[in-house]
């Protein structure tokens, strides 16, 4: 089945390149489009796609609250989250991390990478892995000064704290699996009960709980 996709833009041209973009991917189908935060929470309620691209600025509703709406709805199977901007530090970074948006996007970034982008948070999981979303993250969380131990990380193992501090180095499961020569099976286990700890909803929330809590250190 292919990847259906939501496309949440106020620019009509952006919508439309995006649209073309990626309906020109075999395994991927746009299937519905808005130019507002409003209508994109209403059209993701109707068509439940897998992938919602959503512009962070839009008017009516913009894209945080109406990324907000869509994950409180709790959509089974879970619509997921891709925010977009224009801007290269954005304080919405972190609020839409913690919200549980599987990942940002430049709007400038290469086609392929959004096509890449698609595939991933479509796969359920969060788009860490470019170097740009690393340094957003890094950079919010460093001018927010929140870094202090969360006492939730006493209840991981020492390989779970391990697993967790590389899952925000942006480290997909088969990148840990090598790296702690383990079999991938065994580090989705450890992912699973990382996530029920700690009670997060994915990857992203995970990075932004690591950056907080001095797990990891920005740069």
């Amino acid at each position: 089945m292919p990847i259906t996709v939501l496309i949440a833009d106020d620019q009509a041209m952006v919508r439309q390149g995006f649209g073309a973009l990626l309906t020109a991917q075999s395994d991927i189908s746009v299937i519905g489009d808005a130019a507002n935060g409003q209508v994109a929470v209403s059209e993701a309620k109707r068509l439940r796609p897998d992938v919602v691209l959503m512009d962070v600025r839009m008017p009516e509703m913009n894209g945080l609250d109406a990324a907000r709406a869509i994950l409180a709805a709790g959509f089974d199977p879970p619509v997921r989250v891709l925010m977009l901007t224009t801007f290269d530090i954005d304080d919405y970074v972190y609020e839409a991390l913690s919200l549980g948006a599987s990942g940002f996007l430049l709007k400038d970034a290469p086609a392929e990478e959004l096509v890449r982008a698609v595939r991933v948070v479509a796969d359920g999981q969060a788009l860490l892995a470019p170097t740009v979303t690393r340094r957003l993250i890094a950079d919010v969380t460093r001018r927010r000064a929140r870094r202090t131990p969360s006492p939730a990380l006493n209840a991981l193992t020492p390989r779970e704290r391990e697993v967790l501090e590389l899952i925000a180095r942006g480290m997909s499961n088969n990148e840990i699996a090598e790296t702690l020569f383990v079999a991938e099976q065994t580090v989705k286990t450890h992912v699973s009960k990382v996530f029920s700890k700690l009670d997060l909803r994915d990857r992203a929330q995970a990075v932004v709980l690591a950056y907080e809590s001095g797990l990891v250190t920005p740069g």
